[in-house]
């Protein structure tokens, strides 16, 4: 009795068995004659056949390396359009739009002048190795900028008034000059993180530097107010944490690109890309911020980046509590 019940589970097992194999068999065949289908119909009607390309759907090619049945990368065809559609005009908003508004506000406004003038009496601000470091990041700085956006815009504003031969010579050049300069750039970059972050903590008294603009305002309520700061003002510290994060962004989506032994996806490089204009910019129009702030804006701002000391009365007004510090700890130094 007992062997008649085992024998007659063992059959019902087997005929589970051959029941779900069956079943398998018939779902693999059939998804099979629908592929068969699908590349039958492709070959009968290449419209059929370019519609299933242009949505990414794989096949087998003779390609190496990574993702080599994908002739058309939805991914990277979407990433190309938000660069073109969205990233090149905001970098050119960016040139164009910071640059043009702060040349309209320097002809309304005018430079913030020193209220004492000239003291003649010269202040140790920087280190001869702080302005070296400074100008080496700065130089390369404008470099990638300047080639990036010849990358970006050049053709837009110059490959259509110039040759074929022209143009090839000049984007090849950008490109070899803007590759070699980003590590000069990153090298750079991190120094200056390591060595100036600590002159760049938020204080309380930074948000009054932004509440009265940084006493730049020439006019109205805002016209001789003088907010106190630190060695670093607000201004300076906001541009200073700019740079760090994006400068982070900027030059791991830079070497994401450039690498040759990387080998990414089509998505992974397309998101590189798109972050790494993003990333230019907001840092092109902090620069052009910069650049305006420490030299056409700032009376005798730009000489403590060129010699490493200030004037006196320039210190007492963009920097009082950094010379009462230096004064009370006996660090004050004058240029002999």
């Amino acid at each position: 009795m007992l062997n008649k019940q085992l024998n007659k589970s063992l059959r019902s097992l087997f005929a589970l068995l051959v029941l779900v194999m069956g079943l398998g068999f018939s779902t693999t065949t059939l998804a099979a004659d629908e592929q068969s289908s699908k590349q039958q119909a492709a070959k009968d009607n290449p419209a059929e056949l370019w519609r299933a390309v242009k949505g990414g759907e794989t096949g087998r090619t003779t390609a190496q390396g990574i993702e080599p049945g994908v002739l058309i990368n939805v991914g990277g065809n979407e990433g190309r359009i938000i660069r073109d559609d969205y990233i090149t005009p905001a970098v050119a908003l960016a040139l164009v739009g910071v640059f043009g508004a702060f040349l309209v506000f320097y002809f309304v406004n005018g430079p913030a002048k020193l209220t004492k003038g000239f003291s003649g009496k010269m202040v140790e601000r920087w280190s001869k190795a702080d302005i070296l470091l400074h100008w080496i990041m700065a130089i390369a700085c404008l470099i990638l900028m300047l080639t990036g956006l010849m990358i970006i815009l050049g053709k837009f504003a110059i490959q259509p008034y110039v040759s074929a031969s022209i143009w090839a010579g000049v984007i090849a050049f950008s490109k070899f000059v803007h590759d070699w300069t980003g590590p000069v750039f990153i090298v750079s970059w991190l120094v200056c993180i390591v060595k100036w972050m600590p002159l760049q903590t938020i204080k309380m008294y930074d948000l009054k530097w932004f509440l009265v603009v940084g006493g730049y305002i020439n006019f109205g309520p805002f016209k001789g107010k003088h907010p106190d700061s630190g060695f670093a003002n607000a201004g300076e510290k906001m541009w200073f944490w700019t740079l760090v994060f994006f400068g982070l962004f900027i030059s791991v989506s830079g070497m994401m690109l450039v690498l040759p032994g990387l080998d990414l996806p089509r998505e992974a490089s397309m998101l590189a890309l798109l972050v790494h204009g993003v990333s230019a910019a907001i840092l092109i129009a902090f620069t052009i911020v910069h650049i305006w702030m420490a030299t056409a804006l700032s009376e005798g701002g730009m000489e403590s980046m060129v010699s490493g000391y200030c004037d006196e009365n320039w210190a007492i007004q963009h920097h009082n509590l950094w010379y009462d510090e230096i004064k009370a700890n006996g660090t004050l130094k004058y240029q002999e």
